[in-house]
């Protein structure tokens, strides 16, 4: 199933509380659990005024449905490739 990077532009983020995360969050998987397995949420980083995710998904357009349901910015939906990590380096 392909994975995908979503820049969600949210300015303040960074100083979003734990109890503002929190409330995020249990929105975010609530919509999750009423879209059903096939799109998950794996994490999240937040920046001062961005937030990036990683999800895996069938497509786009699920990202997308996710993000109009909780009334998410999804500035922009990227689909993964690859992955490298320092072991890539390894021969």
């Amino acid at each position: 199933m392909p994975k995908y990077l979503i820049e969600r532009e949210i300015p303040g983020a960074g100083s979003l509380t734990a109890a503002d995360l929190q409330g995020i969050a249990q929105k975010s998987c609530g919509i999750l659990s009423d879209m059903g397995p096939q799109i998950q949420w794996q994490e999240s980083y937040v920046t001062d005024d961005k937030v990036y995710c990683v999800y895996i998904a069938p497509d786009e357009a699920s990202v997308r449905a996710h993000a109009e349901k909780g009334g998410f910015p999804a500035n922009r939906v990227s689909e993964i490739k690859r992955m490298i990590d320092p072991t890539t380096a390894e021969a």
